[in-house]
């Protein structure tokens, strides 16, 4: 067995290569280039100006409800996928803490476990204290082993390169 602080070295040391081996890929708002950096080398202001990763999709009959809010924060508007997303959004444009909001703002890419996990957040938030990663699921999809397991390595690597998930 492992001693408090062995364990925890391992438990950082994991981290901080999980962190490592994590690419992310952005589209800059500016002029459409795809850009894929390791997490390491990524910072706030070249995600801040990031277009969103992906539309959102209509069609006839879709069980949710994706739109576009003119966002007070941006002077523009910011997409949404579902009325709860739509409610975190409208959170982070009244608080005066937060400078920027990014939809949809990168693809998050790893290898677990041999293979390959991605996943994209739905918000990417700067404030006065630093960056905030936002994923928004309703809370009785968060104990499932997919979203939960996403969630965890999301805000693992996430918070090893210093930003804060939400």
């Amino acid at each position: 067995m492992l001693s408090k602080s062995a364990s925890s070295n391992a438990t950082t040391s994991a981290l901080s290569d999980l962190a490592a081996q994590t690419s992310v890929s952005f589209r800059s708002a500016s002029d459409g280039q795809e850009k894929t950096l390791q997490l390491r080398d990524t910072n706030s202001s070249a995600l801040a100006g990031a277009a969103p990763w992906r539309g959102f999709r209509w069609a006839m009959g879709q069980k949710h409800y994706s739109g576009t809010y003119w966002s007070a924060t941006e002077h523009g508007h910011v997409i949404y996928e579902s009325r709860l997303e739509l409610a975190r959004l409208l959170y982070a444009d009244f608080d005066p803490s937060v400078n920027r909001i990014v939809a949809q703002p990168f693809l998050l890419k790893t290898e677990i476990n041999g293979q390959a996990r991605k996943h994209i957040p739905d918000f990417f938030l700067i404030t006065d204290t630093g960056a905030v990663v936002v994923d928004v699921k309703p809370q009785h999809r968060l104990a499932g082993p997919k979203v939960s397991s996403t969630f965890a390595w999301t805000r693992a690597v996430v918070n090893a390169r210093d930003g804060v998930t939400r």
